[in-house]
């Protein structure tokens, strides 16, 4: 739960650093406002909005960054640890009445082998004679 809500929040303050900086004037917005450009007419003053946008983008920035080492320190605590081989494997059963036993005869749904006597004699595989080279 405070997982969720602090991705919620880190969301917000990233929506709100990236507005903050493209509100800011850059350097070059300076020079402009010695000629006249209107900078003096800002809700601010014609130096008070810089400090406080300053501030107020440094706040966020610090706020930004603990919430993302916090978030990754959570995300390291939610990761399942691999067990090892060892672990995984389970015990061989002991005891005989936990062994599978083989199907008995019985119930063979099969017909059963018929082995003649004569098959070994009439086999169609010559036997080599002893001393010949094939």
């Amino acid at each position: 739960m405070f997982h969720e809500i602090l991705v919620i929040f880190h969301v917000f303050l990233s929506v709100g650093l990236i507005g903050l900086i493209l509100i800011q004037h850059g350097k070059g917005a300076d020079a402009g406002a010695a000629f006249g450009s209107g900078a003096s007419s800002t809700v601010f003053g014609s130096q008070g909005s810089g400090n406080f946008l300053t501030r107020t983008t440094g706040v966020l920035a610090t706020l930004f960054f603990i919430t993302s080492l916090t978030l990754a320190y959570f995300s390291v605590q939610h990761i399942e640890r691999p067990k090892s081989v060892v672990e995984t494997v389970q015990p061989a059963p002991t005891s005989e009445s936990e062994t599978p036993s083989a199907p008995s005869q019985d119930n063979s749904e099969l017909p059963p082998v018929q082995t003649s006597p004569s098959a070994d004699k009439d086999s169609e595989v010559p036997n080599p004679s002893p001393g010949t080279n094939n």
